[in-house]
């Protein structure tokens, strides 16, 4: 077993999307500047909450449904490409874009190796 495919770690990730899906809900100051400055439409907005809280759905389902968890993780790699894309349509900067960017390593690195079935 390592972290990548530990449930322990799926259910980290899970709680931390379920956080952020709030925060996106509520646009806390820090995620509405981010996507002012991305340029993301206000009418496309209310979509973030609702994606953030299913993949904190599929990633914490990990112990029941191990395909679902990493199904989720391959949705959540290509939700991260498409972020790392968006930070580099504005030439944002690199330290705004590592966050992004780590995450798309973790997911794509969980989607390959898959979780633990135990």
């Amino acid at each position: 077993m390592s972290v990548l495919t530990s449930p322990k770690t799926y259910v980290a990730l899970g709680t931390f999307h379920a956080g952020d899906a709030v925060a996106c809900a509520v646009q806390v100051a820090p995620i509405k500047e981010i996507l002012d400055r991305l340029g993301v439409p206000d009418d496309i907005r209310p979509v973030f909450p609702i994606v953030k809280a299913a993949a904190a759905v599929g990633l914490l389902s990990v112990t029941r449904f191990p395909a679902l968890a990493r199904l989720t993780t391959a949705m959540l790699t290509l939700y991260f490409v498409l972020a790392v894309g968006a930070h580099i349509r504005v030439r944002d900067k690199v330290v705004n874009t590592l966050p992004a960017v780590a995450f798309l390593a973790l997911v794509a690195a969980m989607t390959a190796k898959g979780p633990d079935r135990s």
